[in-house]
Order: structure tokens, then C-alpha cells, then sequence
């Protein structure tokens, strides 16, 4: 493999779709393991987008020769601070995604940064005795709803055609 920062993105996006293949087939198995295959292939497939994502900004700071090109994780580079110093508008537009959180790509960040939490119970609403009828029900957490292989693919999709429009941006410099 050449060493261009280019091939790791390629690489990482290659693997997050055969991560998403894989999470097919897992969804359709009728295996005694086939829930841990799904959750497996799912944090497979986020973890491969996220370095495809990694792969990206490494490809953009490495253009712009920013001295941050090294950073061992996307978040050090999608800061405003980094725009300071420089105007970097493919870097502007990742920022601006991953600073708002209902878009695709402050999702995903956000959920990869969910994988490395520790998992917890989930809250069950306090029954009084008296009144059996009626629960009390906490509304501090909104449940956390499972990715879906169409929103993870989706993700892929989005960042492979940003890939492709910032390099035709890059190489036409």
C-alpha cells in the first residue's frame, strides 16, 4: 500500500462497508450468537467510520501543512480554535458539522465517543404502592436509540462524497 494519507480514509471506508455487510448478514442470521455478531459488527462499522473521518482531517491538515496533521483523534482538529490560525474552508465545513450535534456527523461523533462509555442500567420508574395506577416516570435521559445499518451507511455515504469533493478541491490548487 502507498503511503498517502489518502489510502487510510480509503481503507477505513472499505472496511466500515464490509462491516456494514457483515451487520447485514448478522441481522438476518438465525445463529445462537447473532445479537452479539449485530453489536459487534455495528461498533465495527462506527469505529471504521470514525478513522475514515480521522483519515479525512489527517488528508486536509497534511494539505494545508497545519501542524496539528498529526492528531491522534478527529476532535483535536475539528476545533475552532484551529481555524485561527488559518482559513481552511474544507476543515470550516467539517467543523461547522461536528459542532452541531443533529447533524450526521456530530451524531457520529457522538456516538463513537458513547462506545468508550461504561454501560449503564437503564432507569425504571418508581412504583408507589398506594397508587398502582399511576408511575412516576423520570424524564432526566431520553433512551438512547440503537444505530440503524441505514443510518451507519448513510454516515459512510455522506463522508465518502465529502472525501470526493474535497479532494477535487484540493488537487485543484
Amino acid at each position: 500500500m502507498a503511503h498517502e494519507l489518502y489510502t487510510r480514509t480509503n481503507q477505513k471506508l472499505y472496511f466500515a462497508g464490509l462491516s456494514l455487510e457483515a451487520l447485514a448478514k448478522a441481522q438476518e442470521s438465525r445463529n445462537i450468537n447473532a445479537q452479539a455478531l449485530v453489536l459487534a459488527e455495528r461498533e465495527a462499522a462506527l469505529f471504521h467510520l470514525y478513522g475514515a473521518l480521522l483519515g479525512l482531517c489527517h488528508e486536509i491538515a497534511g494539505f494545508y501543512r497545519l501542524p496539528q496533521a498529526g492528531a491522534p483523534r478527529a476532535e483535536l482538529l475539528l476545533t475552532p480554535q484551529v481555524l485561527e490560525s488559518i482559513a481552511i474552508p474544507e476543515l470550516a465545513e467539517l467543523v461547522e458539522l461536528a459542532q452541531a450535534p443533529q447533524t450526521w456527523l456530530g451524531r457520529l461523533l457522538a456516538a463513537y465517543a458513547a462506545m468508550f462509555q461504561p454501560p449503564r442500567e437503564a432507569k425504571k420508574p418508581k412504583a408507589d404502592v398506594t397508587v398502582p395506577l399511576i408511575q412516576a416516570v423520570s424524564l432526566d435521559e431520553p433512551e438512547v436509540e440503537e444505530l440503524t445499518r441505514e443510518e451507519l451507511e448513510s454516515w459512510r455515504q455522506q463522508l465518502k462524497s465529502l472525501t470526493v469533493r474535497f479532494r477535487e478541491g484540493l488537487s485543484e490548487c
